[in-house]
């Protein structure tokens, strides 16, 4: 349990620097940086906590996604903000770079064979699509909470 909770922390920490990193490129005010760390680390920590509950990566960052999106909500209420402001450099931590590497990566080395290898075509295959899904679930769980909250109708 305490291995778990400093793996949280540590993690937490680490995804707070590029979410504070990202934020001060998109020029977000100062006084609104530690929002967006908050939010990146609270985002990042709560992914990986459903990954290790053996939570498929693409559900963990759609929950994490949709998290992020809850709680920018809140800071752009507080602040009289706009939530993007907050949720853009909040998701940045969770993007897929490891896949979309291996997928490019794969398809180099599959172009550059004279002959196709079932191997290379299936990690173009599986990386490819688990970057797709992967950016889709922080698209549509970022989005989702905004959608459901500034709503004029009812959903039914």
């Amino acid at each position: 349990m305490m291995e778990l909770l400093l793996t949280l922390l540590n993690d937490a920490i680490f995804s707070a620097i590029p979410a504070v990193g990202f934020a001060m490129v998109f020029n977000v005010p100062k006084r609104f940086l530690p929002y967006c760390a908050m939010a990146g680390a609270l985002g990042h920590s709560c992914r990986t906590l459903l990954l290790h509950v053996n939570l498929p990566i693409e559900w963990a960052t759609f929950v994490a996604a949709a998290l992020v999106g809850l709680v920018t909500i809140g800071f752009a209420k507080r602040h009289l903000a706009p939530p993007l402001m907050y949720a853009v450099a909040a998701i940045i931590p969770m993007i897929p770079g490891t896949y979309a590497f291996n997928t490019v990566i794969a398809l180099v080395q599959l172009t550059a064979q004279s002959e196709i290898s079932p191997e290379l075509t299936s990690a173009v295959i599986s990386n490819g699509l688990k970057t797709v899904f992967i950016l889709g679930a922080l698209s549509v769980g970022l989005a989702m909470p905004s959608l459901l909250y500034f709503r004029t109708r009812p959903v039914i």
